[in-house]
C-alpha cells in the first residue's frame, strides 16, 4: 500500500457506506445547463453545497449532471431552489432515484 501510494497510483481512499445507513435518504440527479464560460464558477459554487455528493461535466443538452441527496422532500426543494439561484446556470432538470437495483460501486451484504 505504501509503494502505491509512493507512486501515486493510489491517490487517495474513501469510505463506502450502506445506503440504508445514510442520512440523505431522497437522492436525486440534477441535468444543468450552463450559460458561455461559467462551468468552472458553477463547479467550484456546488462543490460548497453538502447535499451535492458527485458533479460530472458532460455533452449534450446538459452541461453538468450532478447527483444530490438530502434528508426530506422540503429540503431537496430548498437545495435546488438554490442551485438554480448560482449565477451562469440557465436551465435545470431533475429526477428523483427511486431505486438503485444495480451499481459497480462496493457493497456490504
Amino acid at each position: 500500500m505504501e509503494r502505491l501510494e509512493r507512486s501515486g497510483e493510489i491517490i487517495g481512499y474513501t469510505v463506502v457506506l450502506r445506503a440504508d445507513a445514510v442520512a440523505q435518504r431522497i437522492r436525486g440527479i440534477m441535468l444543468i445547463e450552463i450559460e458561455g464560460h461559467a462551468a468552472d464558477r458553477v463547479v467550484r459554487t456546488l462543490g460548497g453545497f453538502p447535499e451535492v455528493s458527485t458533479v460530472h461535466t458532460t455533452n449534450g443538452r446538459w452541461d453538468l449532471v450532478v447527483e444530490l441527496g438530502t434528508a426530506s422532500l422540503t429540503d431537496l426543494d430548498a437545495v435546488l431552489r438554490r442551485i438554480r439561484l448560482i449565477a451562469g446556470i440557465t436551465g435545470s432538470e431533475t429526477s428523483l432515484l427511486l431505486a438503485t437495483p444495480r451499481t459497480t460501486r462496493a457493497r456490504l451484504t
